[in-house]
């Protein structure tokens, strides 16, 4: 006598609770948006642009109009035909060309300088063995906890003590002591695999050789990043350029800029103007090494 083999009765998989996601905007595939939140998503992009860009766009616009314009009822966002005349008075009846090439002067000198200086020392603080080399490293680091309102006034007295006060040594000479540049470098060139430099070392190449050759290409973006937040830390300084610079010749954009309150009256599209120009060397200089930008920010991200 034969027995069939009993079959097990099949368990269908139970489905899962709908998480709270789901309950609130509803399904789709797992790790897929909703219509609804991306509906959101878009809406939340919009209102940030609005106010991120908002601002730029009504100091655009005011700068396009006349002193008169600027109290109408209802408010004229596009003027036509747009009135050029407060940018002809700012490059005709004021110092802003001298600020601006005071101001680009400075900050290509000082950003040309820091990025060699700050890649040799990174690179010494990284690959290098010396004596006390730590606490050298440590004592930097702490040099960033000082606020900097605190050395305003030692900064004064060494400067007017050298007898640099008042000139363009005063305003290139103390950002370069800035460690913040140094740090960066030295983080970024201790990833670099000590294999490449070993196999230099073989070939008899100087230390400065390794640096120059074999180090440089390998941190590019890193460079780019650190001329780009020199550049701009430059560019926007305002409490060191107003105390160790008097004469008008030598007042970079900033200072010259808030000074127009006191030698003219009150004219916010003139300002305005002033604003408008005073971003376009920021712009540029993003626009034109936003590759390497990005891609020193994409090798951050995939490293981590």
């Amino acid at each position: 006598m034969t027995t069939r083999a009993t079959r097990a009765p099949r368990v269908r998989p139970e489905r899962p609770a709908p998480t709270l996601r789901e309950r609130l905007f509803g399904g789709g595939a797992a790790g897929e948006p909703s219509r609804f939140e991306r509906a959101l998503y878009h809406l939340v992009l919009i209102a940030s642009c609005i106010v991120l860009v908002g601002p730029f766009l009504m100091v655009i616009s005011a700068s396009l109009k006349e002193s008169g314009q600027l109290f109408e009822y209802p408010p004229r966002w596009l003027p036509f035909p747009p009135y050029l005349g407060q940018y002809e008075k700012l490059l005709t009846d004021s110092a802003f060309p001298r600020w601006m090439f005071n101001t680009l002067f400075v900050g290509t000198i000082v950003t040309v300088a820091k990025v060699f200086l700050d890649s040799m020392a990174g690179y010494a603080f990284a690959k290098l063995h010396f004596v006390g080399r730590n606490v050298f490293f440590l004592l930097m680091i702490a040099m960033l906890l000082v606020p900097y309102g605190a050395i305003i006034l030692p900064l004064y007295t060494v400067s007017h003590a050298l007898g640099i006060h008042d000139t363009y040594l005063a305003l290139i000479l103390p950002p370069l002591c800035n460690p913040l540049g140094v740090f960066l470098m030295r983080q970024v060139i201790s990833m670099l695999p000590r294999d490449l430099e070993n196999a230099a070392r073989l070939d008899g190449v100087s230390e400065f050789g390794i640096y120059r050759r074999i180090v440089l290409p390998l941190i590019k973006p890193s460079l780019v990043v650190l001329a780009i937040i020199t550049f701009t830390d430059m560019y926007m300084s305002f409490i060191w350029p107003l105390v160790a610079v008097r004469d008008t010749d030598l007042q970079v954009l900033t200072v010259g800029v808030a000074s127009m309150r006191n030698m003219t009256s009150v004219n916010f599209s003139l300002w305005s103007a002033a604003a408008v120009l005073g971003m376009v060397p920021l712009a540029l200089a993003f626009f034109l090494f936003q590759r390497q930008f990005q891609a020193r920010s994409i090798a951050g991200a995939l490293k981590q």
